[in-house]
């Protein structure tokens, strides 16, 4: 089995968390992490001749994890600019030959935010839960027919010590292999 996490973070080489969190995955057999800001350092994608080598991507894996850090309340402009190019082609250009076959595909995010959990509900200082901003993809997912697995987060991304981006890590590699190891799931509505 092959998982497939497309990091989308702007500026890997400046992220503690993100990067600890790749180098972990990496020690999972079967897993496979793509930086996509090295691929696309523009930040753009064309929709056929990008847009293809990315369908072919999905289309190699067992599972797929998006991965990035949470900024101003959404995930980082590649990431929308992937899935406008990406999922556009394989849906609505090429749904037959593509996007049927993506479909059943199980998908997870793993997201980093840099405040506390606190700040993350009707009284914090960000209003909704961290889970909540990431609806958009949910809704991507299920507009796919990609089950969609339980969110991994970190929180105080470029604060934790050592000890806890080590936790963070651990944790991470045993939710993949936890995820990994499961049946597909059902689509989340």
């Amino acid at each position: 089995m092959k998982t497939l996490i497309l990091m989308f973070h702007p500026d890997i080489a400046r992220s503690k968390t993100n990067s600890a969190l790749a180098a972990a995955a990496r020690t999972v057999p079967g897993v496979e992490v793509v930086d996509m800001q090295a691929l696309y350092p523009e930040g753009r994608l064309d929709l056929f001749s990008d847009g293809a080598v990315e369908a072919a991507r999905l289309l190699s894996a067992d599972r797929i994890v998006l991965q990035f850090p949470v900024q101003w309340y959404s995930s980082p402009p590649l990431l929308k600019a992937w899935i406008d190019a990406v999922m556009t082609r394989m849906y609505y250009v090429a749904y037959e030959a593509e996007g049927s076959r993506l479909e059943g595909t199980p998908i997870m995010i793993t997201a980093t935010a840099g405040n506390v959990p606190e700040a993350y509900g009707p009284d914090g200082q960000n209003l909704l839960p961290l889970a909540d901003l990431l609806n958009p993809l949910r809704a991507m997912a299920y507009r796919c027919r990609l089950p969609w697995a339980e969110p991994f987060l970190v929180y105080r991304a470029g604060k934790l010590d050592e000890t806890e981006l080590a936790e963070a890590a651990r944790n991470y590699v045993e939710t993949l292999r936890n995820w990994i190891d499961a049946s597909p799931g059902t689509i989340a509505a």
